[in-house]
């Protein structure tokens, strides 16, 4: 665990935001900021300085897919948190890593890990 590391987290549901802040403090991350728009999202990701991102499918009945594209042209590395199955992932992403909801401490541990190892 390095706490030098921060992610940046996309979701709308705040008790979800509030419990994947809790789950990346304890794992020693550090959280650079909580998004709950696509719009806020990619000012976000434009302004960097992160290293990694957490991003739900599905955005206040919007689809997250631009923050996805954003992350992926700065080489930020990135997992999708979904619902469900109506948040099929573009194929173009289907190498992400996914986190189902609802989803827990190791999981959330295991997916940074992977999307991290690269870095």
């Amino acid at each position: 665990m390095t706490s030098s590391r921060s992610i940046l987290v996309v979701e709308d549901e705040a008790m979800i935001g509030i419990m994947l802040e809790d789950f990346l403090e304890t794992l020693g991350y550090g959280v650079h900021g909580v998004a709950a728009t696509v719009s806020e999202a990619c000012a976000l990701v434009d302004q960097g300085g992160f290293d990694a991102a957490i991003v739900d499918c599905n955005l206040q009945g919007e689809k997250s897919w631009p923050v996805a594209e954003a992350l992926a042209s700065k080489g930020t590395p990135f997992l999708f948190a979904t619902g469900g199955s109506s948040d099929d992932v573009p194929t173009i992403f289907e190498d992400r890593p996914t986190l189902a909801k609802p989803f827990t401490i190791g999981a959330v541990e295991r997916a940074l890990d992977k999307v991290l190892a690269s870095r």
